[in-house]
């Protein structure tokens, strides 16, 4: 995905010209008056974009109808455009202030109390499941004995997880819970980027900030912060240290696709693959 070319799916979808780009990532995301539209990647051979596209409309609806302050979409159902899913979205009003893991939790809070949607399926939680595409996409640009390493890795924190005990009760969850899919508008924190919701282990959402804690360096009090507002610190399970191994693995994975074209990538992945070959569980991996 390229600017260019999700510029012109907004022209072929027919809205205005002139569209401000807000984010560039695995979708282009534009701001086009009071409206947010998202131009996800060509799903001509990737149908799973179209239905991720199309779940993520179906979760705003059943969000609003739940009550849990969430963006709303402006458009039902996604519109396929030259290939493309595209998503039409009311815009937020600019954030008071940058969002912080306490404004997580109560969020958090609401999704993991509501029952399965009754008018569409949410998926598992497939923490794993780009891995392979990942290290191919990576191909000779990393060492083929730390793809093979990640490889194991990925399969016995596969079979690991699926006989995990769960403390809190399976169901709906975010899938993706960071402070950046948060947005505090004058009315309070809103929760944004719906694409991962799943129904799975809960713990899922709150092993993703255990592991900022103790690899991205959130501070201690931010997470304490988040834990004492949530009502329960998932560091304390004993399942917590294979849903963490488990997404690290996928995070060395995910930044392995990019080690061909960006040095910073390629550096960052060995320093994370030594670090869990090595078992140390402080050191600290980066953006790049």
């Amino acid at each position: 995905m390229d600017e260019m070319r999700a510029r012109e799916v907004l022209t072929a979808a027919g809205l205005p010209d002139g569209a401000e780009l807000l984010a560039l990532g695995e979708n282009a995301v534009f701001g086009v008056g009071d409206l947010v539209v998202k131009v996800g990647r060509d799903a001509t051979h990737h149908p799973e974009l179209r239905e991720r596209a199309e779940r993520e409309v179906a979760v705003a609806r059943w969000l609003a109808d739940s009550g849990v302050p969430a963006v709303r979409a402006a458009e039902s159902p996604a519109r396929l455009v030259e290939g493309h899913p595209v998503t039409l979205w009311h815009r937020l009003p600019g954030a008071v202030r940058p969002s912080e893991p306490r404004d997580l939790a109560p969020l958090l809070t609401q999704i993991h109390a509501l029952p399965a949607p009754d008018h569409f399926t949410l998926p598992r939680r497939e923490l794993l499941g780009g891995v392979e595409r990942w290290l191919r996409l990576a191909g000779d640009a990393i060492d083929p004995a730390d793809a093979d390493y990640l490889r194991g890795r990925r399969d016995g924190f596969a079979k690991a997880a699926a006989a995990l005990t769960p403390h809190l009760t399976p169901g709906p969850l975010h899938g993706d819970a960071l402070p950046r899919n948060v947005h505090v508008t004058p009315d309070g924190p809103v929760l944004v980027d719906l694409e991962t919701f799943s129904a799975d282990l809960r713990e899922h959402d709150l092993v993703v900030l255990a592991l900022s804690r103790d690899r991205y360096g959130l501070p201690a009090p931010a997470y304490d912060a988040f834990t004492e507002a949530y009502g329960w610190d998932v560091r304390t399970w004993e399942g917590c240290a294979v849903l963490r191994g488990a997404r690290e693995t996928a995070s060395c994975a995910w930044v392995s696709q990019h080690a061909p074209a960006n040095p910073r990538a390629l550096e960052e992945f060995r320093r994370r693959v030594a670090s869990l070959r090595e078992d140390d569980p402080e050191v600290r991996w980066y953006p790049f």
